[in-house]
């Protein structure tokens, strides 16, 4: 059940002032989670919605949140049209299934009225689950709150963030947790969508098919998840997520071999 807090209103004797983005779409399981872990510290949460079918819009709307119904453009377009209408200069973003912690709450929260730390962009720890076990061993590092009028988001297919060029980026403690885990059918079929999007991204940027890369990647990142992100701490899910990130390799790899083939294919038909 929604119960009934709501954005509050942006406090005029912050320094700082935080508009929340999130975008979304058929995510009424888990975005009033996301949405009340940041209530404390947002002075607007902005929701984007790209043509849910559930009660999504209204969870965002019963917790106060602005809705804006945008037609999926992609992540990164869709995470900018939400900042070119947030109200405040400080965009704060996160995904309808992650979750702010107590301690970067706190940290938010003081640094709004903070006006020493000199920075455009902060960068925060993101751990996932999986299986039951949260994948602690080695947090991801994203950049999650930035000055849009110094960065915006890169308008890439997938993995966007925002283009700090050279922007001053602090490293800020605490977590955002990331319940994306919801069965293996799912992620695999996450891994399917977002290889389609690594793979036209790759190709895009010119890069080619190699028979070299193919063999030889997938052991290294799994060695890398294994070894060097410490999954060999997880024990027996360490070792399926390791699998799994090399498995992503190899789809990505045989699908960007798949685009060249499709286009040649398209040439020579084109010539008959």
């Amino acid at each position: 059940m929604v119960n009934n807090t709501k954005v509050k209103p942006a406090s005029s004797t912050s320094l700082h002032q935080i508009s929340v983005v999130i975008i979304a779409q058929d995510e009424e399981d888990c975005i009033a989670n996301a949405i009340k872990s940041c209530l404390s510290f947002a002075d607007e949460i902005i929701v984007v919605d790209g043509g849910s079918q559930d009660n999504t819009v209204q969870i965002a709307k019963n917790l106060g949140c602005k809705v804006y119904l945008n037609p999926w453009p992609g992540y990164a377009k869709q995470r900018n049209f939400g900042a070119e209408n947030a109200e405040h200069t400080w965009i704060f973003f996160i995904d309808a299934d992650e979750v702010v912690d107590q301690q970067l709450t706190q940290l938010l929260l003081t640094w709004k009225n903070q006006p020493n730390l000199e920075a455009d962009a902060f960068s925060v720890n993101r751990v996932g689950d999986f299986l039951g076990k949260w994948l602690d061993s080695k947090p991801e590092i994203h950049i999650r709150l930035y000055n849009k009028t110094v960065c915006q988001i890169k308008d890439v297919l997938v993995h966007e963030q925002p283009d700090i060029k050279d922007a001053r980026v602090i490293h800020l403690p605490g977590v955002i947790w990331h319940f994306g885990f919801r069965n293996i059918e799912e992620l695999v079929g996450r891994f399917n969508k977002y290889t389609d999007l690594d793979s036209q991204k790759a190709y895009l940027e010119g890069q080619k098919f190699s028979l070299v890369r193919l063999l030889l990647k997938p052991y290294a990142k799994f060695l890398q998840i294994y070894l060097w992100h410490g999954m060999w701490k997880q024990g027996l899910i360490g070792i399926f997520v390791a699998g799994l990130w090399s498995y992503y390799i190899v789809l990505k790899e045989i699908k960007l071999y798949e685009i060249y083939w499709q286009q040649k294919d398209r040439n020579y038909k084109h010539t008959l």
